[in-house]
């Protein structure tokens, strides 16, 4: 059986249907790839892509979307919630069948090199490919925004990049390139406008500050619902199950007079975490079986 590993790139889009279209035509052209989920977000001015297939394959329609990406997106003229430093954001690479740890990070350094080398764009290794401890975390490359990964690219030389120039693009900014284990995205929606909730909640909970483990959570506002949204992501599920993340959330609401509107997914899950997690009610607006990351895959004809 053929190594299969999986790509789930960020782009700093979630409102120009047209720019998110390009880019998942960036990944279909490329044969022996399944494009295996998109997600578009107005509110966060962001998309995720999810597509699997053979390491060399997926590597290569990666490169090719970042490339449609930093042809049509400008940071200049970009707002939105989520924290970004680049159009193409953050590109990991997660092994999946027959594949391994060593294989993606070799993936991605391999794309990180044609990335810097080829589109000019300057790119971090994070995750397990990081070189640099103090910058294996995407909280650590996004510390100060977009400005102040690029201060620190010119004043602190433990901060040039790892491949590429040593100035952030002009529009494109820069790009994390990373290998992770698969994580799964779930958010959280409150009854309620008040912003400072979301983040006290999301400050409660996550790892970093003594809540849960392999839980990183921030807060934001989500204008277009008249809402807010405690944002997570579970980088080990084992670890902290989606339905503790949820219960989580909904307890520390609950003691600040709040209720939940419901959760939602970006992006697949693992069988193994849905369920684990299947008796347990998570208010879920949307939960359709192609979100299962295994029934995705063995839809996609090409692997």
């Amino acid at each position: 059986m053929k190594p299969i590993v999986e790509c789930v790139p960020n782009f700093s889009e979630g409102r120009n249907q047209a720019v998110v279209n390009a880019l998942t035509a960036a990944v279909r052209a490329v044969k022996g790839v399944a494009l295996l989920d998109q997600h578009m977000d107005a509110d966060h001015h962001r998309s995720v892509l999810t597509f699997a297939g053979p390491p060399d394959l997926v590597g290569q329609a990666a490169f090719e979307a970042v490339r449609t990406a930093i042809g049509l997106i400008d940071l200049k003229s970009h707002s939105g919630q989520h924290p970004r430093v680049g159009a193409a954001d953050v590109v990991p690479f997660i092994p999946l069948r027959e594949s391994t740890m060593a294989q993606c990070i070799e993936l991605a350094k391999h794309v990180g090199a044609r990335i810097g080398s080829e589109l000019k764009v300057p790119v971090f290794l994070y995750e397990r490919a990081c070189s640099e401890p103090d910058r294996a975390t995407l909280e650590a490359i996004r510390r100060g925004g977009l400005e102040g990964l690029g201060t620190r690219m010119r004043t602190d030389s433990r901060w040039v990049p790892d491949y590429g120039p040593c100035a952030l693009h002009p529009t494109a900014g820069a790009i994390a390139v990373g290998a992770r284990p698969p994580l799964i995205a779930f958010n959280v929606i409150l009854e309620t406008t008040d912003l400072s909730i979301a983040h006290a909640i999301a400050k409660k909970i996550r790892s970093s500050e003594g809540g849960l483990p392999s839980v990183k959570a921030l807060g934001f506002e989500l204008r277009s619902r008249g809402q807010v949204q405690v944002s997570m992501n579970l980088t080990n599920f084992r670890e902290t199950p989606i339905h503790t993340a949820y219960e989580a959330v909904k307890q520390e609401a609950a003691q600040r007079g709040v209720s939940i509107s419901g959760s939602e997914l970006v992006g697949l899950i693992p069988q193994e975490a849905l369920t684990e997690t299947a008796a347990h009610d998570l208010q879920l607006g949307r939960l359709a079986s192609d979100q299962v990351l295994e029934k995705r895959m063995n839809l996609g004809e090409e692997l």
